[in-house]
């Protein structure tokens, strides 16, 4: 399978497209010539069935130009919500105009991190997409940067496009960069070599990747990519890293089949793909070798394999899993809290209701609650 002949792209019932700073933006200014060209292709598309939503980059960036704010309008945090609040009334205006002269409809939709993370307002945010796409709108998706803080950011939307394709049971992503898409190495080293396709997400590729942005306008880079390809890729999603500093970048991309395609691994249940994506997760537990064994063989996670708790979080919370030798094993959501898993840690059944105070549950963590790295 090519990129060129990849059905998620010609023929999908709906794709997410992701537009980043460095594209939209150049000196502070948007590249409305290259915008018209895009929004040609995204109107192609449609006309040919495909149902689209736009994750796009850029508030920031253009909301720093019109305050004159320093470094692009990143040098805190406070300039960055101060230049989001700007420049998402110029971005909605250049996605509106831009798609209206091809008659479409955009439709700004802004959300945090909460906004995916908590399954009832991820669910009322599916709705939305869902009721839009088919009023014939385009949605066009971007982090609601004027009120997000670090603790509870996306921090780029490579990985909220992997999220928003999740809510909104689309097929695939295209991420369109200022990069032809994942390298082997550096790929301004030489003999770097373009990896044209991934089956999975693997500890080998992120150790191709760069954390760096090259264009020091957005605030994603390679790793980001990778990891927005790992939520995809879970939730049985394709995702494709493109090159997209070009005119007409979609319909070059189908006419080259240059890039990076990543090919779906599962196609887990709603509420697997949706807590495989999740971020946010409110503390750790590290468990031992056994444990960590029988994990892999789909057993839930029990208080006698537990070695050390961290972070201060409630029932029903969100947990990362990691082994002893500190390798992240998954996540799921916790039967206790943290100080009840504090007071059984490593402790056998028979053990626990006396610590507890109350019978103890099946598991830590169940494994339908549960889903593996």
């Amino acid at each position: 399978m090519t990129i060129a002949d990849l059905p998620d792209l010609r023929t999908a019932r709906r794709l997410v497209v992701k537009v980043g700073s460095a594209l939209l933006v150049d000196a502070g200014k948007a590249r409305g010539a290259w915008l018209a060209t895009l929004a040609k292709d995204l109107a192609d598309l449609r006309a040919g069935g495909v149902e689209v939503i736009v994750v796009s980059s850029g508030a920031i960036a253009l909301g720093a130009a019109k305050l004159g704010l320093a470094k692009g309008g990143r040098g805190s945090l406070a300039d960055a919500q101060a230049a989001a609040s700007v420049g998402q009334v110029e971005l909605a205006r250049l996605w509106s105009d831009a798609l209206g002269r091809h008659a479409i409809t955009a439709a700004q939709m802004l959300v945090t991190i909460g906004d995916l993370e908590d399954r009832r307002r991820y669910l009322n945010a599916s709705a939305t997409l869902e009721r839009l796409v088919e009023a014939g709108a385009i949605p066009v998706v971007n982090e609601n940067d004027s009120v997000a803080t670090e603790e509870i950011r996306f921090g780029d939307n490579d990985r909220l496009a992997a999220r928003v394709a999740q809510a909104a049971g689309a097929e695939a992503v295209l991420l369109l960069s200022d990069v032809d898409g994942l390298y082997d190495r550096d790929p301004r080293q030489a003999g770097a070599v373009l990896i044209d396709r991934v089956d999975g997400v693997t500890p080998e590729i992120i150790a191709m990747a760069s954390g760096a942005s090259s264009s020091g306008l957005g605030s994603g880079g390679m790793v980001a990519k990778l990891q927005a390809a790992r939520i995809a890729e879970r939730a049985g999603i394709a995702l494709v890293i493109a090159n997209g500093t070009g005119d007409a970048p979609i319909a070059r991309l189908l006419d080259t089949g240059t890039g990076t395609l990543f090919v779906p691994q599962a196609d887990a249940s709603a509420r697997k793909a949706w807590l495989g994506g999740r971020l946010a997760p409110s503390g750790v537990v590290t468990v031992d070798a056994g444990c960590a064994a029988a994990l892999a063989n789909g057993a839930s996670l029990l208080a006698a394999g537990m070695t050390e708790i961290e972070g201060d979080f409630a029932r029903g919370d969100l947990v990362a899993i990691f082994g002893p030798k500190g390798e992240r094993l998954g996540q799921g959501l916790v039967e206790y809290t943290a100080s009840e898993c504090r007071a059984i840690l490593g402790l056998r059944e028979d053990r626990q209701a006396e610590k507890l105070g109350y019978a103890p549950r099946a598991a830590v963590v169940h494994r339908d609650h549960m889903v593996r790295t």
